[in-house]
């Protein structure tokens, strides 16, 4: 699982702004390592966990041909409250790591294996993550 190697702050605060309202990325959205990206859609939040095992499906289905490359890494801790814990007594310890994502920016890229495998594990690397995703080559 990706985490930081060392954080300023160990609880931030939520990020209430509607990512919708923020607008689609300017910054990542070009293919620029592999010859095929896993592109976001949607905006959201894709936690440790869900990169992995997005990263051990392609992996896996790519074998020793290809190379992927990961372009969100995730800083931003996040907490959660015990179950069946009352309201108050301040916040949660910490669960996790996620990244915010937005729409438009590339996730993952591969390289070095054959257009119809490229595509068959992104696609399902695609099916690990919380969001819609598109697959796109570069141009």
């Amino acid at each position: 699982m990706l985490f930081p190697k060392k954080i300023k702050h160990r609880k931030w605060q939520t990020m209430r702004k509607n990512p919708k309202k923020v607008g689609p990325a300017t910054r990542g959205i070009k293919v620029s390592f592999g010859s095929y990206g896993l592109k976001a859609m949607t905006p959201g939040r894709i936690t440790s966990n869900q990169i992995e095992s997005a990263r051990k499906a392609i992996t896996k289905s790519i074998s020793k041909t290809g190379r992927v490359w990961i372009r969100i890494f995730p800083d931003m801790p996040f907490t959660k409250k015990p179950a069946e814990v009352k309201m108050g007594k301040g916040k949660g310890d910490l669960e996790g790591y996620h990244a915010k994502v937005l729409s438009g920016q590339i996730i993952f890229e591969v390289d070095g294996a054959s257009n119809s495998l490229s595509i068959e594990s992104l696609r399902k690397g695609g099916t690990k993550m919380p969001i819609k995703t598109r697959i796109v080559a570069r141009n």
